[in-house]
């Protein structure tokens, strides 16, 4: 059934689709694989952010105010990948690419809100990592347990009003042309085309979303390692300067696989082609949630302990039922 013959109308003047359509990839042989590819990653970020949820849970040696930062991080990413993964492999590897209006709006809501958290959270570990290099001796009275979760709530208010605004938004404009979503989810700045009516609101919040929830975080996340790049040259001994430097090589890193492919897909707006957007943004979508907790557990210290003591735990009691 054609989502164009399924029109319903909620009101005398809004008109919704029963259905929109995911297009997905378009004239790419072979692109299953890479849905395949996805349910593997999928599956090492289920484990690796439960691993890494589990560690900071059970280790008092974690309770810390940066690791409540990280299992907010990890939390984001399950979350994220949950949000976006399973609907795509749904979407098209089982060829389900009709997707129910509410649901779609649903999927909009869910995957828009946790890319938000994860780059906010990137930016409260940015202000650790500043105040920890910049501020040595007061680090423990400025960045305490109850400020990061007290920063980390409003954190997660924010993205949730603003992308809910967004969905709202677009549950207000009429649909009476096309319902086909050139994307691999459902994708604000598509949707918000194809309405039939004024959409300058959505318009307008498609651009201003990114500059809140993306580029103020990357302007303060610049801003932090240009005040730790001030101090790091106040250090003289070049040990001690780059001891400083490992503990900002993990964020650095995490930082990098996050923000490149979606400032390169956002920069360059409708001069990049459909297959490379979506290509672009799902692997910001998938790829990072994957590899932070494995970037964690081998490039921090603290980490690594912690996991060789919870190996050295349980491995003792085996030796002693084996006695």
């Amino acid at each position: 059934m054609s989502p164009l013959n399924s029109i319903f109308f909620r009101n005398a003047s809004i008109v919704h689709p029963d259905f929109f359509f995911i297009s997905g990839f378009a004239g790419i042989p072979h692109v299953e694989y890479y849905y395949v590819f996805s349910c593997f990653v999928y599956a090492v970020t289920l484990l690796g952010n439960t691993f890494v949820m589990f560690m900071i849970c059970t280790d008092h040696g974690l309770h810390s105010p940066k690791y409540i930062a990280v299992f907010n991080l990890a939390l984001c990413d399950l979350c994220g990948s949950t949000a976006c993964i399973p609907q795509m492999i749904d979407t098209f590897l089982f060829k389900s690419q009709l997707i129910s209006f509410d649901a779609c709006m649903a999927n909009m809501f869910f995957v828009y809100f946790f890319i938000a958290l994860q780059s906010f959270t990137l930016a409260v570990l940015s202000y650790d990592r500043c105040v920890a290099i910049c501020f040595p001796l007061r680090y423990n009275e400025i960045v305490t347990s109850k400020s990061i979760l007290v920063i980390t709530s409003i954190l997660w208010t924010f993205a949730g009003i603003s992308i809910l605004t967004g969905v709202l938004l677009i549950s207000s404009l009429s649909f009476c042309k096309s319902t086909v979503i050139h994307s691999h989810f459902c994708d604000q700045g598509p949707i918000y085309r194809l309405a039939c009516n004024d959409n300058t609101p959505s318009s307008v919040i498609n651009w201003t979303h990114p500059i809140m929830l993306l580029w103020f975080p990357i302007l303060f996340i610049v801003g932090t390692y240009i005040c730790i790049a001030r101090a790091l040259l106040k250090i003289a001994a070049a040990s001690e300067r780059l001891k400083a430097m490992k503990t900002c090589t993990s964020h650095l890193i995490l930082v990098s696989m996050f923000y490149i492919p979606i400032c390169i897909t956002e920069g360059m707006g409708p001069v990049i082609d459909m297959n490379s957007r979506i290509i672009n943004m799902s692997l910001t979508t998938i790829l990072p949630p994957m590899l932070n907790p494995i970037i964690y557990t081998l490039k921090t210290e603290e980490f690594r302990e912690s996991i060789k003591k919870l190996y050295r735990k349980n491995k003792i009691p085996i030796t002693v039922r084996n006695k």
